[in-house]
């Protein structure tokens, strides 16, 4: 049987605004956000997929089946930079023997986290 390989081309996030999620995650992540128009817009940071940002009609739903795990040096101060730029943490840093993690929500309510370790 022969096995298909794929490539992983882009994440895409269904959003509201995706300009405006490109630019937050610009400055998480790095790099420039491509605004193609109303309805779609695109970042390529360094050492990262792209990822893609598609305009949807209905409103996000329940938790995410899919996060993104970033890795920083200090989970505290990415916690507290992020949420300057809009980002919400849920609970507490956690940590453990692996290291710490802080759950975060983007300025649409995306789930991802901050991980160390």
């Amino acid at each position: 049987m022969a096995v298909l390989r794929a490539r992983l081309r882009q994440i895409v996030v269904d959003c509201a605004a995706p300009d405006r999620l490109a630019r937050f995650w610009a400055a998480l992540l790095g790099g420039t956000p491509v605004v193609r128009d109303a309805d779609w817009s695109s970042l390529d940071a360094p050492g990262t997929p792209r990822l893609a940002f598609q305009r949807v009609p209905q409103p996000k739903a329940g938790g995410n089946r899919l996060h993104l795990d970033l890795a920083v040096q200090d989970v505290a101060r990415a916690r507290a930079a992020a949420v300057r730029l809009g980002a919400t943490a849920v609970g507490a840093t956690v940590t453990d023997a692996q290291g710490s993690f802080q759950l975060m929500r983007d300025p649409e309510g995306n789930e991802f986290r901050f991980v160390s370790g």
